[in-house]
């Protein structure tokens, strides 16, 4: 059951300031808790220029967990804490083996944009020189986000 006003009371308005960072973890799984953030506000209608889906970078969390956008926004709908959201993610994904997890969140950590899919590469073309710092070298995927959002 939505529980909108509990929703507000835990999300970020992307209109005025970022999502956590991809590395930052949820339940266990990077990516995670960004897909909170964006989500809570997608469904109050303060996320700004951010989608919740489609997001390439989401993508990549539900395909691994084999959770649905709808399944995870019908639970963040209800007000879920962080904590909540991050039991509920662990419970709810296919994969529930600790070292596929850690080797998953390694490799998202250190993904290079060469290694994409090359719809993403393409986009990416595009958007790295509109919105991050030019002088600031990009390593991995998640540098994108945090390099555009001055984490670092």
């Amino acid at each position: 059951m939505k529980d909108l006003e509990r929703v507000r009371r835990l999300a970020k308005d992307l209109t005025t300031t970022y999502p956590r960072s991809p590395r930052d973890m949820l339940g266990g799984y990077v990516i995670g808790v960004r897909c909170v953030d964006k989500c809570r506000a997608f469904l109050l209608g303060i996320n700004g220029d951010y989608n919740y889906w489609p997001c390439s970078l989401a993508a990549l969390l539900f395909t691994f967990t084999g959770i649905s956008p709808e399944q995870f926004q019908e639970v963040v709908a209800t007000g879920a804490t962080d904590e909540e959201m991050g039991d509920w993610l662990k419970a709810h994904s296919k994969v529930q083996d600790r070292q596929a997890i850690i080797e998953w969140n390694n490799t998202m950590r250190d993904l290079r944009l060469s290694e994409m899919a090359p719809a993403v590469q393409a986009y990416m073309e595009d958007y790295i020189p509109k919105y991050v710092p030019t002088h600031r070298p990009v390593y991995t995927y998640f540098d994108v986000y945090d390099l555009e959002e001055k984490r670092l």
